[in-house]
């Protein structure tokens, strides 16, 4: 694959998914706090009390990883006010096979009103025209109805369930589901 210069942003309905700059960190910082308790139950990295030193370095980490096509996390944002995090997540074959992980948080203030369902249909419509994605896929705790949902009602197909594939934040074994959208067989779907 020739070089491949990521795109940074993308407007969409209500919001703008765009890549982590030096100085977000703030705005990491006071989402992640103002959400623990909804996070926590599905998110193993999120922890209380995350420092603004902490957020900053995250946000850092992910610019740079970004610009090395390492990897591609996106903030959620309303003009300055980041609700949420997602981006395309490189799985081991890396950039030049065409697949990634779409993977998503939503501020707790923001949850259950949409916001995922259009960021995910957001993801699904740049990541096929703009981005040289062939398969996106999005997995989820089979317990964590909301994020099946979303998946669904965005548009990707469930290929199947993976039993106890993975550990869940409180350390039993959870069994996965797994979604995805081909790039051959995907219309892009206007913003509801």
């Amino acid at each position: 694959m020739d070089t491949f210069i990521p795109p940074l942003e993308y407007h969409y309905d209500t919001f703008t998914l765009r890549a982590y700059r030096p100085g977000d960190g703030a705005a990491l910082q006071h989402t992640v706090n103002a959400s623990y308790e909804h996070l926590r139950q599905w998110m193993i990295w999120a922890k209380p009390n995350q420092s603004l030193e902490e957020s900053e370095a995250i946000c850092r980490r992910f610019a740079g990883q970004y610009h090395l096509n390492q990897g591609f996390t996106l903030g959620i944002w309303r003009g300055d006010a980041l609700v949420g995090g997602t981006g395309y997540h490189l799985p081991k074959q890396g950039l030049e096979h065409g697949n990634a992980e779409i993977g998503m948080w939503i501020a707790a203030h923001e949850a259950g009103r949409g916001l995922g369902t259009r960021t995910l249909r957001a993801l699904l419509d740049w990541g096929f025209s703009e981005w040289p994605w062939q398969r996106l896929f999005w997995r989820c705790d089979t317990r964590n109805l909301a994020s099946a949902h979303t998946a669904q009602k965005a548009g990707m197909i469930r290929e199947g369930t993976f039993r106890s594939d993975g550990i869940h934040v409180d350390g039993t074994r959870r069994d996965t589901h797994l979604f995805a959208r081909l790039r051959t067989e995907y219309t892009p779907q206007p913003p509801h």
